[in-house]
């Protein structure tokens, strides 16, 4: 789910914009070294976002789903039971149940896990490891690019939040070996696994989908629309919503899905595959211009969202695949590191 924090009204947006959709800033030719007043006349609709939801309840059940369903036979057996399937796939929208106003701080903080747009993360250069890295990058790119909102919130956190639950899962299957070496307690370990791979489930399925991904998240408006793409917001819940409840079962997607393999470097692949999402941002606006997703859509629109969610479906069996096999490598316990977290003090 893309979304962003309620309740904030953003500086030069009036009325007539208030209802526009994000540009596509890779469609400006040469977008940051316009000059300032084009530039920021031309980015005045990044700074109005209605709330938009991500697969769907369906979907996100069905990448989680099949990514359990797909495990290799090395991953332990715990997590293939009909049991751990049911848990995993109920979590699967867990974080878009986190988004009511009910819990306002709660909702704040996470919105911006659920997306990233990449045509502005790109201003920082490659992409840091770690989140407060890509923060403070951001802050830099800021002073250089004062026409933009550079604000984390604004442009997204999507592949920290999936990079640091996945850590959390290999954590504790690296907890969950140790305990079934010592012939000790391992449930309430396993059942931390099972969170955790349903948590993560989650913000892989959003990273699938093209529109999660670029400020062109739900209408068409940059100035050069030379193809008629849509204007108006509904693009991104028809897609990804109604379109994927009425139209797509487990028996078109899993097909799709590619061989298990283990991740090379996690972050690296993760942001590969958040790109390689990225190119098929135009396929949506193309397939929603022929009345693709209306109904049941045309067998090319079927197809096309059934490989987004397989996408989805093998890089979270791959991730969870990869925890597993990184969890058996030794790691010093830091308790014996000697380091320390040095308080901070207030003058």
């Amino acid at each position: 789910m893309k979304f962003y924090p309620p309740g904030e009204n953003q500086p030069g947006i009036g009325p007539a914009l208030a209802g526009c959709g994000y540009t596509r800033f890779a469609m400006i030719p040469n977008a940051l070294a316009l000059p300032r007043k084009v530039a920021a006349a031309i980015l005045l609709v990044l700074f109005a976002a209605p709330p938009s939801f991500g697969w769907g309840n369906d979907g996100h059940r069905m990448v989680n789903r099949l990514a359990v369903q797909k495990l290799p036979a090395e991953t332990p057996a715990f997590l293939r039971t009909p049991e751990a399937l049911e848990e995993i796939e109920y979590l699967g929208p867990e974080p878009d149940r986190w988004r009511s106003p009910a819990e306002p701080e709660l909702n704040a903080a996470q919105a911006p896990e659920h997306f990233i747009d990449l045509e502005l993360a790109d201003t920082v250069g490659p992409l840091p490891r770690n989140r407060f890295d890509y923060i403070t990058a951001l802050a830099a790119a800021q002073a250089v690019h004062p026409e933009l909102n550079l604000k984390p919130e604004k442009v997204g956190l999507q592949p920290y939040v999936a990079i640091e639950v996945y850590e959390r899962l290999k954590a504790a299957m690296r907890e969950y070996r140790t305990l079934s070496a010592d012939h000790r307690q391992v449930k309430p370990t396993e059942d931390a696994i099972l969170f955790y791979a349903g948590w993560l489930g989650h913000y892989v399925a959003d990273g699938s989908m093209p529109l999660h991904v670029t400020i062109n998240y739900d209408g068409w408006v940059s100035p050069e629309n030379p193809h008629g793409y849509t204007t108006q917001h509904g693009i991104h819940s028809q897609f990804e919503s109604a379109f994927v409840a009425k139209n797509i079962r487990d028996s078109a997607v899993a097909p799709l899905m590619q061989s298990p393999h283990t991740l090379a470097d996690p972050f690296t692949d993760y942001v590969a595959y958040l790109r390689q999402s990225g190119t098929q941002i135009e396929r949506v606006y193309q397939l929603e211009k022929l009345h693709g997703f209306e109904e049941a859509g045309s067998e090319e629109s079927r197809a096309f969202t059934a490989g987004r969610l397989a996408a989805g479906a093998t890089m979270l069996r791959d991730m969870i695949y990869t925890a597993w096999v990184e969890s058996a490598r030794p790691v010093p316990d830091w308790h014996a590191s000697g380091r320390r977290v040095v308080p901070v003090t207030k003058n």
